[in-house]
């Protein structure tokens, strides 16, 4: 694990995409929160990124502290992809500095961890698998959607997105630049056993998949987690112990169906954030 100086942080302005590109598209949808609680059950299954957020985390605190912190998480990815460059660069600033505070040593073995393994939220390697869990997540929530992207807008997203992660301290040479490398990197993660479901990633995923306060807002709750576990890699939904048939299969396809048709009958003007809206008419 590389040691963190924070005096060596990036000072200059973040290299973002262009207005009205894919990631632009991808970004801009407000559907794109169907997304999240795939990518955090996703990042959750390597043991330690979960040691971190069940230590350090304080979004089972409260009723409204998952989706305070979903709020803050969100509002920071949207100034670093439409803001200008002081937004951007004072949004790195502040997650650098929750990072600061997130470091420990794994309490028990987990997979192919050993106990007492240090973990830092400034850990290169777990900056790569919380950026391609965020990516892939994206896409896989938003293709039912939208329709399939490109071969060549997959490419051009993980190049766009690529200084993201490295502004937050991921190698650039790791970083992949193709859906082709960030399938690839995936399925390695998670074949070698570095990334696999262990005890404290079961224990939070409840308060990801039926925040408590959504039982107020059913049945979208109900839609979401059907998506969220529907999608996530066999691997990963076999390890949460989550169950998957071919009926829940059938009600998956249809309610993406009825979002994809909801969507399609919905104005730009209140499915796009409207920071995003100034790239569609650029």
């Amino acid at each position: 694990m590389r040691a963190h100086d924070p005096a060596a942080r990036p000072s200059g302005p973040v290299s973002r995409p262009r207005p009205g590109g894919i990631t632009w598209t991808i970004a801009g949808e407000r559907l794109a929160l169907l997304a999240w609680p795939r990518a955090i059950l996703l990042q959750l299954a390597h043991p330690l990124v979960a040691a971190g957020v069940a230590q350090h985390s304080g979004f089972r605190s409260s009723l409204f502290a998952p989706l305070a912190r979903l709020h803050a998480t969100v509002r920071a990815m949207r100034r670093l992809t439409f803001g200008t460059d002081e937004e951007a660069g004072a949004a790195v600033q502040r997650i650098l500095r929750v990072h600061d505070r997130v470091n420990g040593t794994l309490p028990a073995a987990a997979s192919a961890h050993a106990r007492g393994t240090p973990y830092s939220a400034h850990d290169p390697a777990l900056l790569l698998w919380v950026h391609a869990t965020l990516l892939d997540s994206h896409v896989r929530a938003l293709e039912p959607v939208l329709g399939p992207f490109t071969p060549d807008d997959l490419d051009v997203y993980c190049c766009e997105t690529a200084p993201f992660a490295v502004a937050l301290g991921a190698a650039e040479g790791g970083v992949p630049r193709t859906w082709r490398r960030l399938q690839d990197y995936m399925t390695e993660e998670i074949g070698s056993g570095r990334v696999a479901v262990g005890a404290d990633a079961r224990g939070l995923a409840p308060a990801i998949l039926r925040p408590a306060i959504g039982r107020v807002a059913w049945p979208l709750p109900a839609v979401g987690e059907l998506v969220t576990v529907g999608l996530l890699p066999r691997a990963i939904r076999d390890g949460y112990g989550f169950p998957w048939d071919a009926t829940r299969e059938r009600r998956m396809r249809r309610a993406l169906a009825m979002v994809r048709a909801l969507r399609a009958r919905t104005p730009d003007g209140i499915a796009r954030w409207p920071e995003a809206r100034r790239g569609d008419r650029a």
